[in-house]
């Protein structure tokens, strides 16, 4: 379409500013006549609409909201950061043989064995169970190790949850085990191997590596906490 010319534009601006001059010296009947109109239309009964019937409600089960506590400035220690984020994970302090019963019971911990990218070989001083949320997360960084190892390869998780009982135990002949309460003990935290891949003891630069990796990208989105024992040969992670 071929665009007015200025010289168009001008005139027909000045067209419009005398038509608008022109109107003044008549606009006070021209108000009244709307107004008049407007009135004779308001008065006119209008026909009665009926309002559709509206469904009833449909109650959706929204997921639960998990919000992440930031960490207090005075907790410095990394290993501090570790128990105050299983402390709020979940369900408390697992108390006992019983109240950890209990708990799988209610489905608050459930069973891991192995699935992609990990698996959990046999615990003597420790329970294969977590808390739900704590088995999703591992699930994520499973197939990531996977998806960035682009194999089959997979990852030992060395021990998992722990009774106050066991915690005390496992102190008897490992000096690295906390004397305090454990992070281990709230369903929360898992150790992996970094010398165990693929179902053998092989230390491996590569898959250490790509699974440190793996662990960091998890950390900085603040799913979990991680630190590296060298005493043990583990990653320890909390979820948070």
């Amino acid at each position: 379409m071929k665009k007015p010319s200025f010289i168009h534009l001008a005139f027909f601006f000045i067209l419009f500013s005398a038509g608008a001059l022109a109107t003044q010296g008549y606009m006070p009947e021209l108000k009244q006549q709307l107004k008049d109109t407007y009135t004779t239309l308001t008065t006119i009964a209008a026909p009665k609409e009926e309002k559709p019937e509206m469904p009833e409600a449909i109650e959706v089960e929204l997921p639960e909201l998990r919000v992440v506590p930031p960490i207090p400035k005075e907790v410095t220690k990394e290993y501090d950061k570790h128990l105050f984020a299983a402390e709020h994970n979940g369900f408390g302090l697992i108390e006992d043989e019983d109240h950890f019963k209990k708990l799988i019971e209610e489905e608050k911990l459930v069973l891991i064995d192995k699935g992609s990218g990990y698996e959990v070989m046999k615990l003597t001083h420790s329970h294969p169970y977590i808390t739900p949320y704590s088995k999703a997360v591992l699930e994520e960084i499973g197939v990531a190790f996977q998806t960035i190892m682009e194999s089959d390869s997979y990852f030992t998780l060395t021990s998992v949850t722990r009774t106050p009982k066991q915690q005390k135990s496992l102190r008897r002949r490992n000096s690295n085990a906390t004397n305090g309460n454990s992070s281990h003990s709230y369903g929360a935290s898992f150790d992996i191997s970094y010398i165990r891949f693929n179902g053998k003891k092989n230390w491996s630069r590569k898959s250490q590596k790509k699974l440190e990796q793996v662990l960091e990208e998890f950390q900085k989105a603040g799913k979990i906490f991680y630190l590296k024992e060298r005493k043990q040969r583990c990653y320890h992670v909390t979820v948070r």
